[in-house]
């Protein structure tokens, strides 16, 4: 078998990508990056450089700088020497980019995972004076006797709900 330099230019970018996949949250440590939709590309640059793009969950998430330490941590103990990590803003981080997986993972671990991201048509964002929440299941018991008792948790991006039902509190990942 004849191995092209574009097609080993191309394993190896594979191979950093699964590297760079297996890099917890360090907020969620049950999920990992990719689950997370947080690591947008890994390429491999002509010099042989190792550029992984993560967008953080919001732009002042300080778990960042934890974020782009083990993608560069784990990337240079699996062999690789230059590694540059950088941050994409554009387009914003959604939680439409959770994984099945992670959302799953969300649930096992007793948080709920968001629902679906209501779309906004273009143009100004209308000011909306009340705060209209989907019903959030138990993560725990699945019934959707829940309510709200705080807009946040452990992280912005999360808020605490109870279960009427089972009476356990849960975090809910609010949807962005």
């Amino acid at each position: 078998m004849v191995t092209t330099s574009s097609s080993l230019a191309s394993l190896t970018a594979q191979r950093a990508r699964r590297v760079a996949e297996q890099v917890p949250d360090p907020e969620l440590p049950m999920l990992t990056l990719a689950d997370l939709g947080v690591l947008r590309s890994v390429e491999v640059m002509a010099d042989g450089t190792v550029v992984a793009s993560l967008t953080p969950t919001y732009s002042g998430c300080p778990a960042m700088a934890e974020m782009r330490a083990g993608v560069a941590s784990r990337l240079r103990a699996a062999g690789f020497a230059r590694v540059e990590i950088r941050t994409e803003l554009d387009p914003p981080w959604t939680t439409e980019w959770i994984t099945p997986a992670g959302r799953r993972k969300l649930g096992e671990h007793g948080i709920a995972p968001p629902g679906p991201v209501r779309r906004r048509a273009a143009g100004p964002v209308p000011l909306e004076l009340s705060v209209t929440r989907r019903a959030v299941a138990c993560p725990r018991c699945g019934s959707a006797d829940t309510e709200e008792t705080s807009r946040f948790a452990s992280t912005s991006c999360k808020a605490l709900w109870r279960c009427r039902a089972c009476l356990e509190p849960f975090e809910y990942v609010k949807e962005i």
